[in-house]
């Protein structure tokens, strides 16, 4: 008895026509026959939102003002590439756009401090300004202060031939390079909205941001 239900065969289907399943079960079908849509929290759906900004997050504003701050341990420092400058031609072409605003920052011997000045109090310590600028400024800061250590190592130790002299010259193209990379890598990141971490810096910075 089992065995002849299961080897009976199987309703037939005939709802192209009719609309309609038929067989041992009848199961209307409507084309429009509206389905519930899935809905998101409004917290997901607010998390979803945030990620698709993405880079988009942060404002134009903000991009601009944190990538400027880098030029400020750049121009503090050109003069650790005295030596590369002079020696390879695709840096003086690289240099040469900044020729005036370098010119102007070292006219007068105190623009270093008064920067430094307005860039910690007006910029770091305003909570008018978003974490993202504090973060950058202060990252340029630290950056600029840490200049100190090779300015005292060639003020107390400045040979004018032989291998001192090679030691220094090394020593500070170094530096130069790094203040070169640090300034292309953290303006570019900040055009593009991202947050550049150098070396070291970064954690120094995150320290002194509230």
């Amino acid at each position: 008895m089992a065995m002849s239900h299961l080897l009976s065969p199987l309703p037939s289907l005939t709802f192209f026509q009719t609309g309609t399943l038929t067989g041992r079960s009848s199961l209307p079908l409507n084309s429009n026959t509206q389905f519930p849509k899935p809905r998101l929290s409004r917290e997901r759906a607010a998390t979803f939102v945030l990620q698709s900004k993405g880079d988009d997050s942060v404002d134009a504003s903000d991009r601009i003002i944190s990538a400027v701050c880098y030029f400020y341990p750049f121009f503090d420092g050109i003069q650790y590439g005295k030596f590369i400058i002079t020696q390879y031609q695709p840096f003086q072409l690289l240099i040469q756009p900044l020729f005036p605003a370098i010119k102007a920052f070292k006219s007068f011997p105190f623009n270093g401090f008064l920067i430094f000045l307005t860039l910690y109090f007006v910029v770091v310590r305003n909570q008018n300004f978003s974490r993202y600028v504090r973060f950058n400024t202060m990252q340029a800061i630290v950056l600029d202060v840490l200049l100190i250590f090779p300015d005292l190592l060639e003020r107390s130790f400045n040979p004018s031939d032989g291998l001192g002299l090679d030691v220094v010259m090394s020593l500070d193209s170094t530096v130069f390079l790094f203040l070169l990379v640090s300034l292309i890598y953290g303006f570019s990141a900040c055009l593009f909205g991202q947050t550049p971490r150098l070396p070291i810096v970064a954690d120094a910075a995150d320290r002194q941001v509230l």
